[in-house]
């Protein structure tokens, strides 16, 4: 696994591996990034994860491949993935474990979170 930091203007790096990045990707999550970007010709971009309010449980993810930073991005590689996240989020994502599976309902991110301690029934929000 790559530990290198990718700092960007008004960005903050925080080394994979360490406590204070909060997201590790599988395998198959780094490969459905990899190939997202591919198809979409977003080389350069950043896999973006937030934590924002959403859904009757309080709190849901935001995934989003961006161009550009906000100031105060916590930025970090994976594998090859250029990963950020704000300083709020990065509290909420802490130990968390972001998957891709895919089954014949359908395909997606699924993600592991220690730190929620509830989910909706739909599953697309949590609460900590």
């Amino acid at each position: 696994m790559d530990t290198t930091t990718t700092p960007a203007p008004n960005t903050t790096a925080v080394p994979q591996g360490t406590p204070s990045s909060p997201v590790r990707l599988t395998e198959a999550a780094v490969a459905q990034v990899k190939k997202v970007i591919q198809d979409q010709g977003f080389q350069d971009y950043f896999f973006s994860i937030r934590v924002v309010p959403a859904g009757c449980s309080g709190l849901g993810y935001d995934l989003n491949l961006v161009r550009e930073l906000k100031a105060g991005d916590l930025t970090w590689d994976q594998d090859g993935v250029k990963i950020a996240t704000d300083a709020l989020s990065n509290k909420y994502l802490s130990g968390t474990e972001i998957d891709f599976v895919s089954s014949v309902t359908g395909a997606g991110f699924k993600f592991n979170n220690p730190n929620a301690k509830s989910s909706c029934g739909c599953g697309t929000s949590f609460s900590t």
